[in-house]
């Protein structure tokens, strides 16, 4: 059962996240997004969200082959360089831990993105951390009429 619904008793916070969002939406790629986004979330356990990012991916054309493997994109053949370097990012940054994000991660995302596309892949990673944890904190109830 959800527990508070932050659009609501903090719009201006939640505008302010949403501005976040339009910003990587417009500026980081729609297929790298989505796999950020579905990674992410499932690192989080954010329900919600795995479920919104994948049926948008999906209703994007892109395949449930792919989707499926983002859980275990290491060893799955169907990613890119770039993919494979923005998943890489996405964990370290999702799981942060005491080192903060190692050296090899950054710099191979650094080989194959640029400055920019580095900073806003930053910001779409940070994006849906903060998504999730919203949702997960407010237990953000699943749509049932999908």
């Amino acid at each position: 059962m959800q527990r508070i619904n932050v659009a609501e008793v903090a719009p201006q916070a939640y505008q302010a996240v949403l501005g976040l969002e339009k910003y990587v939406r417009a500026n980081v790629g729609h297929t790298v997004l989505a796999l950020v986004k579905l990674r992410a979330s499932m690192l989080n356990g954010c329900a919600f969200c795995v479920d919104m990012h994948s049926r948008d991916a999906l209703a994007s054309g892109e395949s449930d082959r792919r989707l499926f493997a983002v859980a275990t994109w290491r060893e799955a053949p169907f990613f890119d360089e770039r993919e494979r370097t923005a998943l890489a990012l996405t964990d370290a940054v999702t799981r942060l831990g005491e080192h903060g994000v190692p050296d090899d991660v950054w710099d191979a995302a650094a080989k194959v993105w640029s400055e920019k596309e580095l900073a806003d892949l930053l910001m779409a990673i940070a994006t849906i951390n903060v998504w999730n944890r919203i949702a997960v904190t407010c237990r953000t109830d699943l749509p049932t009429d999908v």
